[in-house]
């Protein structure tokens, strides 16, 4: 749009899509399903999903009810590891790098609020590429 008159202003509006999210259909797009007592052995490549942060990260779709309690482990001797925890819009509930201070693995402890389905998300941090990782979930006992 060009707006004329005393010194003239040009306004253009321009889509920004980051050049290696552009380049991943988003048809492509599919989490992997896993269930409460999975343990899976994967690995995290630079064919994941870039993470805008010079890392790459694999998502796990989980289908979950109200009042269930878990944990979720990602143990790696490749890479620093760093977990999150996404609800169904997408939006990071909790999230961890190191468990503790002598280690690079992820734990999170979580107390699920409304059922449905959560994205379990292992990411490299530090923009380290990936490598072979454990992922392990799960369902704990409530404490009565």
């Amino acid at each position: 749009m060009i707006i004329s008159g005393l010194g003239a202003i040009a306004i253009s509006a321009v889509n920004f899509i980051p050049q290696s999210l552009a380049q991943i259909p988003i048809s492509s797009y599919k989490p992997i399903s896993i269930n409460s007592g999975a343990e899976i052995n994967d690995i995290l490549t630079e064919k994941d999903i870039p993470t805008g942060q010079k890392g790459f990260a694999r998502d796990y779709l989980i289908d979950v009810q109200k009042d269930e309690r878990l944990e979720i482990n990602v143990e790696s001797q490749a890479f620093d590891t760093v977990l999150s925890l996404l609800d169904s819009k997408g939006d990071v509930i909790t999230e961890n790098d190191d468990v503790a201070s002598d280690t690079t693995n992820s734990s999170i402890f979580f107390k699920v609020r409304q059922s449905g389905k959560y994205t379990i998300r292992v990411s490299s941090f530090g923009g380290s590429s990936g490598g072979k990782f454990t992922l392990k979930v799960t369902k704990l006992r409530a404490i009565e």
